[in-house]
């Protein structure tokens, strides 16, 4: 197995991978760490790839050729919308994660949008423009609150929502005018704010087939009580009880197959993970927020601590096209949660360097993985070197139970400018911090 990226979201596949019965090797390229760390997290050895040129296709396809990787599993949203996965195919290279005509829908909002559309996908009500002059006006016919998405890929910054009109202007010209995000945000989409709860919804899907992951909630702003800037995420738990069964089921009826069979239909079939972020309104209507197209950071260092079995077989499966469901199972009994420590100045302007501390006693935590993220090596410690840093993640066999286990092994760690949420999942459990 050779899994591309190099933070807690790789992290948490490679130990998946290597608790595979199929997988005698995991190689994460470039990884992090933290990647020697979980060396002997399971039945296969895990450790880090070279690749100095960075995720580029002719990169990637060098990497798997010279470590003769039976499968290549794309981590990070740029290099599948860079193509990456159509160079490893041409290439004769099993991988998964959708082409670059399928990851559209994650690279261009715009798209999405119009997509949602045609094919009656429920979704907010939006407009898209290019210019500051379209913006203002649909911005002073909309009033506020609005939200104001860059079109394009921008590392999970390019979303603001608006609580007035000159909040929404000032986001607009950054994008347009200013070139804040370069050729991402030169078509800005300005949508309605939803009312209601997040949730994510994640399926690996050949095209056809799909497994449905549990419904994961991520916590977006940097700060307790939701307040801040948004972030890639800082925390985040599975399964959460806001999707019924039932709701779940209209969930993958109006919005996951229609995806699905869209793609198709439009000559775009979609291999990999697909993840649908819903708003669930209080009237209990489930609308699409967004789509990406692959596993969610944190949501997936959550969902890979509840499945048990072959995720490795799960994942090739869906890329030869013929999705073996009865590869993994959903562990009944258990829930999982991550928190995010994260480093000084995130997200705005995170510190590198800090030496971090007390990683073995959080490790020690029973139900406790440390994932690494944005960390380093250097004169023998552990540094700092990314935005989010860790992702500490517990089980137990309540949600309550993997919180305390989750806070405790939170307790254990120190690193200068540290900061992380106290209160994930804290209203679903009522439990202390």
């Amino acid at each position: 197995m050779l899994v591309l990226g190099g933070g807690a979201r790789e992290s948490a596949l490679a130990r998946a991978f290597a608790r595979s019965p199929s997988v005698a090797e995991v190689v994460v390229a470039p990884g992090n760490a933290g990647t020697v760390v979980a060396a002997h997290a399971g039945n296969a050895a895990i450790r880090r790839g070279s690749i100095p040129a960075g995720l580029t296709a002719d990169a990637v396809v060098e990497l798997a050729r010279r470590e003769q990787a039976d499968l290549v599993v794309v981590g990070p949203e740029t290099p599948l919308c860079d193509g990456v996965v159509d160079a490893l195919e041409a290439a004769g290279i099993l991988a998964f994660g959708p082409r670059k005509n399928a990851a559209i829908l994650e690279g261009s909002k715009a798209f999405l949008k119009r997509f949602a559309t045609r094919h009656g996908i429920p979704t907010a009500a939006y407009d898209v423009v290019t210019t500051l002059a379209e913006a203002e006006a649909v911005i002073r016919r909309k009033g506020a609150p609005i939200v104001v998405k860059a079109d394009g890929l921008c590392a999970g910054k390019g979303v603001v929502v608006a609580s007035t009109e000159a909040e929404a202007l000032e986001a607009a010209r950054a994008m347009l005018v200013e070139k804040r995000f370069g050729a991402a945000g030169a078509t800005v989409i300005l949508e309605d704010v939803l009312p209601g709860e997040e949730v994510s919804v994640l399926v690996v899907t050949d095209g056809e087939r799909l497994f449905i992951l549990p419904p994961a909630r991520d916590h977006k702003r940097a700060f307790d009580h939701d307040v801040g800037p948004n972030t890639g995420g800082m925390g985040a738990f599975a399964p959460s009880a806001l999707l019924s069964p039932a709701m779940m089921a209209r969930v993958e009826r109006e919005i996951v197959r229609p995806t699905i069979a869209g793609m198709a239909a439009e000559d775009r079939p979609f291999r990999g993970v697909l993840f649908a972020g819903i708003m669930v309104t209080p009237a209990g209507e489930p609308l699409l927020l967004e789509h990406n197209v692959r596993f969610g950071d944190p949501e997936c260092e959550a969902l890979m601590a509840l499945l048990d079995g072959d995720v490795a077989e799960l994942c090739a499966s869906a890329a030869r096209g013929a999705l073996d469901v009865d590869a993994v199972a959903i562990a009944a009994d258990r829930h999982a949660l991550a928190v995010i420590l994260a480093a000084h100045g995130y997200p705005a302007s995170p510190r590198a360097g800090d030496v971090i501390h007390g990683l073995d006693r959080a490790g020690a935590v029973d139900g406790v993985v440390v994932h690494h993220a944005g960390t380093a090596e250097k004169g023998g410690a552990v540094v700092t070197a990314g935005g989010r840093v860790l992702a500490v993640t517990a089980t137990g066999a309540s949600l309550a139970e993997a919180r305390a286990r989750a806070y405790e092994a939170v307790a254990a760690i120190s690193f200068d400018g540290m900061h992380f949420r106290g209160d994930i999942a804290l209203e679903t459990t009522a439990a202390p911090r």
